[in-house]
């Protein structure tokens, strides 16, 4: 079976949804939403771990257009997150253009109809003008490649894909990661654990979180007078993101020094063992890797049933944990906090655009795209969180919207030409990602050998450099004078 439509956006995630409410409200209604799985939500949908919650700001990790007035806390947890999607999609009407169970394993662009073919896991096929991916970057559990994984008798699974179903209380639980997910959830099971051991690569930079609940009065004054909700997304922003850390991204000295210093006090006060407080001092910049806001995460490693073991792991076994040293270390559980492939953009999805060219041919050197948001030789083909477009210093909504914004304009402009195909100039995405990996070389990040930002190689394909204010600058308005249309 084959449908058509004007605009085929793939995901039902923060950056899907947010498309397909600028297009209602654009008065543009002829889309659909492909989802794979059952319902909408992304990343707050799959990640269901215990303590699961946004490092940014509530009313910041919200659409400026659909603020929501009630949050119950500064830092709001997974179940609200996903609730507030679930409330955008109903209240502007987007869930009605929801196709679940709707996997594309391919994108084809047809050059002489100007029209992509995408091909869905059920067989059926989704034909349309424009395609609008909304992925997102951290959403394919990486797994390490370690010897013995499948030999081990226990249960085991990502922190991404929590099993709800393993009784955790009075067993020993091997924690392998210690990152983002890592900081969250530690807290929640240790108390649960007869033994928890958490197997650090690195160690994190972590800064005080300050969370705390909104009160009853908090809540009816912003539900009251909304432009209080929306005065201060926008306070955050500024403050939060761009004045705060900013500078952090740019080494600015002074900035980094500052946040130095008020994460060993954070560390320090938390954390009186010597020992266990020099495993945890990491030995590069702060900011080069993501920075955390975290207050309990330290404790929890204190308590007497929780263990910090930085040696490394050698294999698994059917018992446990070998670590390089030759310790092993019983475990009845193992529970994998290590991240994505956040470099495999738009993975498994295999997308071919104009005479043939593939995707996978033309990031064979890492992922890249004009402005994050298009691909010369992919015409029609637009992404939201694209290359080069995460941020470690502000919402990641603020991006989506400005993307999102840029295609209505660009699909606007090219209606208003009676044009059918926008393909943007290889010398303007050559010379953009050009001068952009001149300044992430000079970004914090460059300081660090190995992250999830980057590719072995050292060329950042994730990362943002600059502010949200010049990428929503660069973005106000599609220059059509960068594209090919026709």
């Amino acid at each position: 079976m084959t449908t058509s439509t004007r605009i085929a956006i793939i995901g039902a995630g923060h950056a899907g949804l947010c498309m397909g409410m600028l297009l209602k409200r654009a008065g543009l209604h002829d889309f659909v939403i492909l989802e794979q799985a059952a319902t909408l939500g992304g990343t707050w949908r799959d990640n269901t771990y215990p303590g699961a919650s946004c490092d940014a700001p509530s009313f910041l990790y919200s659409y400026s257009f659909a603020q929501k007035t009630d949050w119950s806390r500064r830092f709001a947890w997974q179940a609200e997150l996903l609730g507030y999607s679930v409330e955008c999609a109903i209240r502007s009407g987007v869930d009605a253009h929801i196709r679940y169970g709707a996997q594309v394993t391919s994108a084809t662009f047809d050059d002489a109809r100007s029209a992509w073919r995408l091909e869905l896991v059920n067989g059926e096929t989704v034909e349309s003008q424009f395609v609008v991916t909304g992925v997102g970057q951290l959403h394919r559990p990486a797994f390490p490649s370690l010897q013995g994984r499948e030999d081990f008798a226990g249960p085991q699974f990502h922190s991404a894909r929590w099993n709800h179903e393993v009784e955790l209380a009075g067993r020993r639980i091997a924690v392998i990661g210690n990152a983002a997910s890592a900081v969250q959830f530690v807290p929640q099971i240790a108390p649960l654990a007869r033994q928890l051991v958490i197997f650090q690569r690195s160690a994190n930079w972590l800064l005080p979180r300050k969370d705390r609940l909104y009160t009853p009065r908090t809540q009816r004054v912003m539900t009251r007078w909304p432009w209080l909700a929306r005065l201060r997304h926008q306070a955050q922003w500024f403050f939060f993101g761009e004045l705060q850390l900013t500078p952090l991204m740019k080494q600015v000295r002074i900035v980094q020094w500052l946040a130095t210093r008020k994460a060993l006090a954070h560390l320090r006060r938390q954390v009186r063992d010597p020992a266990l407080r020099a495993k945890l001092v990491p030995d590069y910049p702060i900011g080069a890797k993501r920075v955390l806001f975290n207050d309990d995460y330290y404790p929890a490693l204190s308590r007497p049933n929780v263990r910090l073991v930085t040696d490394g792991v050698e294999r698994i076994e059917a018992g446990g944990v070998r670590t390089k040293g030759g310790e092993r270390i019983e475990a009845d559980v193992i529970i994998y906090a290590t991240g994505f492939k956040a470099t495999e953009f738009l993975a498994p999805m295999r997308v071919t655009g104009s005479a043939g060219r593939s995707l996978d041919d033309e990031w064979k050197s890492g992922a890249h795209a004009y402005l994050g948001v298009t691909v010369s030789g992919f015409p029609n083909l637009f992404m939201l969180y694209g290359p080069n477009t995460n941020l470690g210093h502000n919402s990641i909504l603020v991006m989506i919207e400005a993307q999102a914004q840029y295609v209505i304009d660009a699909v606007r402009q090219l209606d208003a030409r009676g044009s059918r195909r926008i393909d943007v100039r290889r010398p303007v995405m050559e010379e953009y990602n050009r001068s952009l990996q001149q300044d992430l070389a000079k970004s914090v990040w460059a300081a660090e050998k190995q992250s999830w930002y980057k590719l072995a190689d050292g060329t950042i394909t994730n990362n943002w450099p600059h502010s949200t204010i010049r990428y929503r600058r660069l973005l106000r308005r599609a220059d059509l004078a960068e594209y090919e249309t026709g």
